[in-house]
């Protein structure tokens, strides 16, 4: 038996040709990710998302049962990749379905919504004060009657320019120093960078080097990494690029990541591979902009906690188990080298400040941007992804919940469901006569339906009375003609034929479930802020809805089932990716990173798990739109069947 164990066999996977060895015995997942081959895997090898699909052509092999395959599946030698084991040389087919390259990044027209944001700056919203900078110095000198020596007046000319009461300067800059003074005749390009309180030499240069700094502001998103390239001498975005977080691999949501890396001892791996992303998106832009690395001077980033605690390789498993505590929320400047960042050698890596486990820089970035904090009247800000994170108040207090309540919104737990890419159904409308109306992303045949088109199904179905309030497929109801069908998993309704290679489209009855309890999730944090804050309906001045997803969903729709609160529609704001957005503000001016500090300090986090009210609201949620139809008068307006 245990030879048998030591025994290594070669899996092959096509259209690759990929190959790699591994035990007898190893997951074919596990297989998967160590050959580099992507797998949609959104429960992270658990069994129960079914999207892990891949064919076995050739070989021996052990999989666990399973109702996510349908007989024709299992009869076609299609195994769940994560509930089957090797046991001989295989031959695996991977579907096109699961190819990365073939989807639409979306991230949110970054580069038109944001490219302004260093106007805003400018114009006195901040000070404009970037984190790192380039001084021109034109100092006299030494003679005779002028004994300075060389550091102390460098130190000297920098103050008359700036504020910069503490001040350090690293041991190599210190030892060629007098060196550059002397052949540039004491006219040099100081790049000085913020660190807390104490300003540092990073580099002193010729004076022509005063205009070439570059700084990349970067949003750690679980599941798309997004980078922006700014010119610190002028604080344009010059350009902007984005990837798919590498770590997709080993779960779509961070927590199944986390399980992953406690089990597998592979935190190391973890950090690589974000680092490995962001170094991918930093060496396309330089090149592209023809920037050498060494006058990239700066790197900011935001991202949820365990975004940040994978870049920095802190530990992050404590955030998963009870009390749920990160390991840092406020992480000092470091030299973006120590955590793997290839940019200027002694270049600085800042991370914005979090609130908490489950509320991140991401959140706080978002704050900043929609600058709710200084506002007199009641803002709510929300960030619909695999969490949704919300926040309330104002000027005087904030408060913010993040309830584990969007991932149907990204495709789990779906039978159809996908990320936002191209052939995903993004709208959805059910006309009088009872044909459907869609709309894909990329205009191309329906592959399978992501959160906006999702949120819009769910809606239109509720109002063309096909379902309930519980959710619940009516027994013959007229609009849905032949489309309600029955199927392996029970009611399923069809939201676009089958077309040559193309399947149908469907939704079930189980999808229809899930994306209740999600969107009651959202509902019922939101609730539990303004119930903890005695905050009605009519004192919300506005709605800010974050994210890529927030950018998409029709708020209408989102107000119909219930997700978001029945207020006037104008008052409900898309404000796109706040959390690069964030970063470049706080890359532009240390009186805004000043601001996350202040805001981060100033949250009052509410744990929705151990919070007495919160299941009360989430079962009340769990109706369309909501058990006390008084929060919704708009939608009895509608005359669906309440």
């Amino acid at each position: 038996m245990k030879e048998s164990k030591k025994k290594k066999f070669t899996v092959r996977f096509e259209p690759s040709g990929l190959k790699i060895k591994v035990p007898a015995g190893t997951v074919l997942l596990d297989a998967a990710h160590k050959a580099g081959i992507y797998l949609s895997s959104i429960c992270g090898g658990d069994g129960y998302c079914g999207k892990c699909k891949v064919i076995i052509d050739e070989g021996q092999f052990q999989s666990k049962p399973t109702t996510l395959l349908t007989p024709d599946e299992t009869r076609e030698n299609v195994v769940l990749a994560c509930q089957t084991k090797v046991l001989s040389d295989m031959t695996i087919t991977v579907p096109k379905s699961h190819t990365l390259e073939t989807s639409q990044i979306l991230m949110d027209t970054d580069a038109q919504r944001f490219s302004e944001l260093a106007g805003e700056v400018r114009a006195g919203v901040f000070e404009l004060d970037a984190l790192v900078r380039k001084l021109a110095l034109e100092m006299s000198p030494p003679t005779v009657h002028d004994h300075t020596a060389d550091h102390e007046r460098l130190y000297v000319a920098i103050r008359e320019q700036i504020d910069a009461p503490i001040m350090q300067t690293g041991f190599r800059i210190l030892q060629g120093l007098s060196k550059v003074l002397r052949v540039t005749n004491y006219k040099v390009a100081v790049t000085i960078g913020r660190r807390s309180g104490t300003t540092e030499v990073i580099e002193v240069e010729p004076i022509k080097r005063c205009k070439t700094n570059f700084a990349v502001a970067v949003d750690l998103g679980t599941t798309t990494v997004v980078a922006h390239l700014v010119d610190l001498t002028n604080a344009k975005t010059i350009d902007t690029e984005a990837t798919y977080n590498s770590q997709i691999n080993f779960g779509e949501d961070y927590i199944r990541r986390i399980i992953y890396a406690e089990e597998n001892n592979a935190f190391d791996e973890m950090q690589n591979r974000i680092v490995h992303d962001v170094n991918n998106l930093i060496v396309t832009l330089a090149t592209r902009q023809k920037i050498d690395l060494h006058d990239i001077t700066a790197v900011i980033c935001a991202g949820n906690t365990a975004m940040v605690h994978f870049l920095l390789n802190l530990d992050p498993t404590r955030i998963r188990r009870e009390p749920y505590i990160a390991s840092a929320g406020f992480v000092p400047p470091i030299r973006a080298a120590e955590a793997g960042v290839q940019v200027n050698k002694r270049g600085l890596l800042y991370c914005l400040p979090s609130v908490a486990a489950y509320v991140g820089s991401d959140i706080v970035a978002g704050v900043l941007t929609t600058r709710i904090f200084t506002k007199k009247g009641i803002s709510l800000f929300a960030d619909i992804g695999t969490n949704g994170e919300v926040v309330l108040g104002n000027r005087d207090w904030l408060v913010c919940a993040s309830s584990s309540a969007g991932p149907a919104f990204e495709g789990s737990g779906v039978k159809h469901g996908m990320r936002a890419g191209a052939g995903a159904i993004e709208k959805l409308t059910i006309l009088d006569d009872g044909s459907i109306e869609l709309k894909t992303i990329a205009d191309t045949h329906p592959v399978g339906i992501c959160g906006s088109g999702l949120l819009d199904t769910l809606a239109e179905l509720f109002t063309n009375g096909i379902i309930d309030r519980t959710g619940r497929f009516k027994t013959t109801p007229p609009a849905a003609g032949s489309r309600l069908t029955e199927g392996d998993e029970g009611r399923q309704f069809q939201l676009a034929p089958a077309h040559n290679e193309h399947r149908e489209i469907l939704i079930t009855q189980a999808d229809i479930d899930n994306l209740v309890r999600s969107k009651a999730g959202v509902f019922a944090a939101i609730r539990v802020l303004m119930e903890s804050t005695q905050t009605k309906l009519e004192d919300l001045d506005a709605i800010y809805l974050a994210g890529g997803f927030g950018n998409f969903l029709n708020v209408r729709q989102a107000v119909t089932i219930g997700m978001l609160p029945d207020v006037p529609l104008e008052k409900i704001q898309f404000v796109g990716n706040t959390s690069i957005a964030g970063a470049k503000t706080v890359m532009l001016s240390r009186k805004a990173l000043e601001a996350t500090e202040k805001i981060a300090k100033s949250m009052t986090y509410f744990d929705l798990m151990s919070h007495s009210g919160y299941m009360d609201e989430f079962t009340r949620a769990n109706f369309l739109p909501h058990t006390d139809l008084s929060l919704f008068p708009s939608v009895s307006a509608l005359k669906c069947e309440t």
